[in-house]
């Protein structure tokens, strides 16, 4: 341990798998204690498993094995209540706010109601991450972070028809972007900065499952994973199909960190070089 965010304490929706968990793991070996907060249930409209109790339990054993303190809330990020309720328990447990990661997120391409699987995503992707910061930053003091994960599909272009799941996606990134450019604007003279990851594609359950395999593969009527796989790496420049929740943690540290103290309205793109695939270079 560093201790690059010791002291710090720092609150994390979507934290019972994937990338959260791993931000809470990452985040708790460099000094911070964590507030991981996650629905624990599935959404209707999702054609795969959500994160479970049994899931947020391990994320709290993993802190805790890092001897780092954590208070674990079931909470729907699309419920402002909920949100506000969550940041209050936490200022009550900790006595103050210095990060937030504003993580959770679906994918639900290919759900069998497509249009419910679109106002699902607008409503968890980008009203969960407005609800979550609503209801922290009035929480939180000079110094403070605030880091909202985005995607690289926000910043490709639109091709053909899309899966409306995959245009509510989209558009809800798109969204969130450019609120973070303008809070961010708002923060700066408080000293709060705010900031957006974009990873590309992420080995977690969001990336695995059938309906996103045939977002990649729609030449086959029931890819496999080995199949989609193979289609993966169109989305980079590197020559990899997708990079691991570590690498995006990596990003989610250094933000959360006073070493980014100067760092705010920032596009911090992860994404093995798939911007620059599909984007020429722009001045200014």
């Amino acid at each position: 341990m560093t201790g690059r965010v010791a002291g710090k304490v720092a609150l994390i929706t979507g934290a019972a798998r994937g990338q959260g968990r791993s931000h809470a793991v990452r985040l708790a070996a460099e000094g911070a204690d964590i507030v991981a907060v996650d629905r624990c249930a599935d959404i209707g409209s999702v054609p795969y498993p959500l994160a479970t109790e049994a899931d947020l339990a391990e994320t709290e054993r993993l802190v805790e094995a890092l001897d780092r303190r954590i208070l674990s809330i079931r909470a729907d990020v699309r419920d402002p209540a909920a949100m506000r309720e969550a940041v209050r328990r936490a200022r009550t447990e900790f006595g103050r706010l210095d990060v937030v990661v504003a993580q959770a997120g679906i994918a639900p391409m290919g759900a069998a109601e497509p249009v419910s699987a679109m106002l699902d995503t607008v409503d968890v992707n980008l009203g969960g991450v407005l609800n979550t910061l609503h209801a922290a930053i009035p929480e939180l003091e000079a110094g403070a972070s605030v880091i909202a994960t985005g995607s690289l599909a926000a910043m490709r272009p639109r091709s053909g028809a899309a899966d409306p799941a995959a245009a509510g996606y989209k558009f809800a990134k798109q969204a969130l972007s450019h609120y973070v450019h303008e809070l961010a604007t708002a923060l700066a003279p408080k000293s709060i900065r705010v900031n957006a990851v974009h990873p590309t594609n992420t080995d977690t359950p969001m990336l695995h499952h059938p309906g996103m395999y045939r977002i990649f593969r729609p030449d086959l009527d029931a890819p496999t994973r080995e199949q989609a796989e193979q289609a993966f790496p169109a989305m980079n420049l590197m020559p990899v199909p997708y990079v691991a929740p570590e690498d995006i943690s990596h990003a989610v540290l250094f933000l959360a960190s006073d070493e980014s103290r100067f760092v705010t309205g920032m596009q911090l793109r992860v994404d093995a070089g798939g911007y620059l695939k599909v984007h020429p270079w722009v001045s200014g």
